[in-house]
């Protein structure tokens, strides 16, 4: 085991508003700080409500190590604490590997399929059966290849009991339509606590593809609700609706990699914008989320979305949108011990500055944000909360890490 400690440094610069644009574009009161002091690409686009973008800066002063677990992983992609302290992680080529509580880096475990990894393709989220401990069952999501192109799929396995393969791999659910791309597959899966797996998923980037993300006979721009043995849910909201796909939950999303249950039981998604419009959505049941065609942001190209605007009667609101991006993936609230200033608080993987995003949500709004590991230099793909109350993150790197995070002893 490869094992560093960092004492925490903590990487937040207080900047007031500077000048008519910033206060105009603040969703804050202004009775503080934000902690984005940089030019949002989309100046002219102004919040829904107060509170709704530029949070306040914060800093919760807390002292903690980060021991680095594991190197050498290539692309991982989500890690998965498993009973007994070991971690179960995937790595976007098409492995999964456990990797020990010291940190031992096992081989990769057999039989799990083919994957496409062109792009942000490859295998994706993996996550552990609500009675795994029983059934030793995991289910994971990838870019399977297909005739024609790829698509998002999930598939089930138990894991055998020497931990080296897979048995009885089925393949549960299959998003269409196919495509022949490379991105926006979404996908991260979460059990709900009726025993629902939800699935999310991209509308596959391409400005042809968007569309879909608005049109029921598609899986794709949606969150799916499914049964651990991929069949929907006899109540999920559009059964029985002509033309509708039975699994679907939710629409109108442009790409969730992150996605999470906070102690109350409410369904939270981060999900991926273009330029200036990451989104933290509050997930309610048959709602439309707008994209295409409600959108904070622009094109990646500077222009403005095409038919789109950023408030539209019967879609929701984003709960908070960061302009410029962060471009997140992972996501989980914390409810452990180790790190009680945290509680409560949602963590949020951030690829595009490579840090670890805190917010804290009071009353479905955002009080405040706060970036840590910022230091590290490395892109986070994921963070879990482990069994003791310590986290567990991996870096999306061509020689990827495994960090746990422990109070500083």
């Amino acid at each position: 085991m490869q094992t560093r400690r960092v004492a925490f440094m903590s990487m937040i610069v207080l900047m007031a508003c500077v000048g008519s644009a910033g206060a105009q574009t603040s969703g804050g009161t202004g009775a503080c700080p934000p902690l984005e002091t940089r030019a949002p690409n989309a100046p002219d686009q102004r919040p829904a409500f107060p509170g709704q973008t530029r949070a306040c800066a914060i800093q919760s002063n807390v002292a903690f190590d980060v021991v680095v677990l594991a190197t050498g992983l290539e692309q991982p992609w989500a890690v998965e604490p498993l009973p007994g302290g070991d971690l179960l992680v995937t790595e976007k080529p098409g492995r999964m590997r456990i990797v020990s509580a010291r940190g031992d880096l096992g081989q990769p475990i057999a039989g799990v399929p083919a994957v496409d990894a062109r792009g942000q393709g490859g295998l994706l989220d993996v996550a552990l059966s609500p009675n795994f401990a029983a059934d030793r069952t995991i289910y994971w999501s990838y870019a399977e290849p297909r005739r024609g192109g790829n698509g998002t799929a999930v598939a089930r396995a138990v894991l055998s009991p020497d931990r080296r393969s897979l048995d009885q791999v089925r393949v549960i659910f299959r998003a269409i339509p196919t495509y022949d791309g490379t991105m926006h597959y979404g996908s991260r899966l979460t059990f709900g606590s009726d025993g629902t797996l939800y699935v999310t998923t991209g509308e596959r980037s391409d400005t042809p593809m968007r569309q879909y993300a608005q049109r029921l006979d598609s899986h794709l721009g949606k969150i799916l609700g499914i049964n651990p043995d991929g069949s929907a849910p006899a109540d999920n909201p559009f059964v029985g609706q002509p033309n509708a796909l039975p699994e679907i939950w939710t629409l109108g999303h442009r790409n969730i990699q992150a996605a999470a249950f906070d102690p109350e039981g409410r369904f939270w998604v981060v999900e991926h914008g273009a330029r200036g419009g990451d989104e933290l959505n509050l997930i309610e049941k048959g709602k439309n989320y707008g994209w295409p065609l409600v959108a904070y942001g622009e094109e990646y190209s500077g222009r403005p979305f095409a038919s789109a605007v950023t408030a539209r009667p019967g879609f929701e609101q984003p709960v908070y949108y960061w302009d410029p991006v962060i471009a997140p993936s992972g996501a989980q609230f914390y409810t452990g011990d180790a790190f009680p200033a945290w509680r409560g608080s949602l963590f949020i993987g951030n690829l595009e500055d490579k840090r670890l995003v805190r917010i804290v949500l009071v009353n479905n709004r955002v009080t405040g944000e706060e970036h840590l590991l910022a230091d590290r230099g490395q892109r986070v793909r994921d963070v879990r909360q482990g069994a003791g109350g310590e986290l567990y993150i991996v870096t999306d790197e061509r020689n990827g890490e495994l960090w746990k995070i422990v109070p500083r002893q």
